[in-house]
């Protein structure tokens, strides 16, 4: 089949295609894309046409197959696809939520647990803290740098139990009270 033939065909389904790529995305924009990448590969992949069988399934059967593997690329991205008009959310300062959660913990009870862990845990996380980098701790303090890792490991975990034992709520209803 020349290519002259092939685009004469080709166009006769265009109108098929586009109502199929509707129904697959429920977008104009997207189904014009859609009816846009399978002319790419159609045309592209003219040669492995069989003549004499079904154009339209095969056209379809790109089209379809595009669809899934746009489909499961966004999806593994990630990416939202926002069709709200951006315009209004940009002074929309006033419908955001201040979370007190950093007000809760005062900086002396912080501390307080702080200074509650055990000598070996406290002084490499001080450390730490303070932006040395674990090597230089494990140099400071003369000690292997497995074992600077796993105290300041056991210092957080040993933080967030305390720091959580402080703040033991039993129930939501407790929270809202």
């Amino acid at each position: 089949m020349s290519q002259l033939e092939f685009t004469q065909y080709f166009t006769q389904f265009n109108a098929i295609l586009y109502s199929f790529a509707y129904s697959l995305t429920k977008n104009e924009d997207d189904a014009q894309d859609l009816v846009q990448d399978t002319a790419y590969k159609a045309f592209k992949y003219r040669a492995m046409y069989k003549p004499q069988t079904n154009l339209r399934a095969w056209l379809m059967t790109i089209m379809r197959n595009t669809f899934i593997n746009n489909y499961r690329q966004k999806k593994r991205r990630q990416t939202i696809n926002d069709k709200t008009g951006n315009s209004f959310l940009i002074d929309s300062g006033a419908y955001s939520v201040i979370n007190q959660g950093e007000n809760n913990l005062t900086f002396e009870e912080i501390i307080q647990v702080i200074d509650g862990l055990e000598e070996w845990a406290r002084t490499p996380f001080l450390l730490h803290y303070q932006g040395f980098k674990y090597d230089e701790i494990a140099q400071k303090l003369e000690i292997p740098l497995g074992t600077v890792k796993s105290r300041i490991f056991f210092a957080r975990k040993r933080l967030q139990k305390k720091v959580r034992g402080l703040y033991d709520f039993k129930s939501l209803e407790e929270l809202l009270d």
